[in-house]
Formats: structure tokens, C-alpha cells, sequence
């Protein structure tokens, strides 16, 4: 059994920054690509940013330059700093990730249950 927790979630005004995590916990033998998307009131789900294995990292329009997404392998922990935050950056932020439990050779999806941002005008 695989979770994923985020943390970091919080009150902030507009242009202040922010780091929030996501730590994968569970009996892990890899994980492939690991992604932040979030959810607005009134919003759909939007992709926010990448973070691929082989160290490549991708990002939204919306965030891009804003947002930084990185990854600590050694702690299966990624991690999503946003800086000059945005009124309509508020949403809940959720992980997602492709995992490789017990060394069974296959790869899952995975979806934390979501932190919460909240920035102020």
C-alpha cells in the first residue's frame, strides 16, 4: 500500500511565497514521474507542473517562471516552490505519481489527498 502526503499548504497575501510538499510512503522500489496539479473553487483540475525521473521538469503557462517543482529522491519527497503568488493561484494542490511497489515490474498511479493555498488580494 502506497500514500502520498502533502504538507506546506497555508494563508499567504499576494506576492509572498510559498513551499509545499509531497512525501510517498509505503513499500516503494521506484517512481517514475511525479506531478502537482490543482483545483480552484468553481475550477476544474488543472496540471500545474512535471518532475520526470530523468530530471527533466515541465510547468503550466500559468505558473511558469512563478513555480519551481524539484525532487528529493532519497526521501521519495517532491516538492512544488511558488514564488510571486497570485489571488487566483488559491486551489487545493495535489500530487500524482507513477510508482513501482515490491519490485513487481509495473508502474501505478497514485493521488494524495491535496493541500490547500489560499492568496489573498
Amino acid at each position: 500500500q502506497v500514500q502520498l502526503v502533502e504538507s506546506g499548504g497555508g494563508l499567504v497575501h499576494s506576492g509572498e511565497s510559498l513551499r509545499i510538499s509531497c512525501a510517498a510512503s509505503g513499500s516503494i522500489f521506484g517512481i517514475e514521474d511525479m506531478d502537482w496539479y490543482r483545483q480552484g473553487p468553481g475550477r476544474e483540475r488543472d496540471w500545474v507542473a512535471r518532475a520526470t525521473r530523468e530530471g527533466n521538469t515541465y510547468y503550466a503557462d500559468s505558473v511558469k517562471g512563478r513555480f519551481t517543482i524539484s525532487r528529493d529522491n532519497a526521501k521519495n519527497t517532491v516538492y512544488l516552490q511558488m514564488d510571486s503568488l497570485k489571488p487566483e493561484d488559491t486551489a487545493g494542490y495535489v500530487c500524482h505519481a507513477h510508482i513501482m511497489v515490491e519490485n513487481d515490474g509495473r508502474y501505478r498511479q497514485y493521488w494524495g489527498q491535496g493541500t490547500q493555498v489560499t492568496v489573498s488580494s
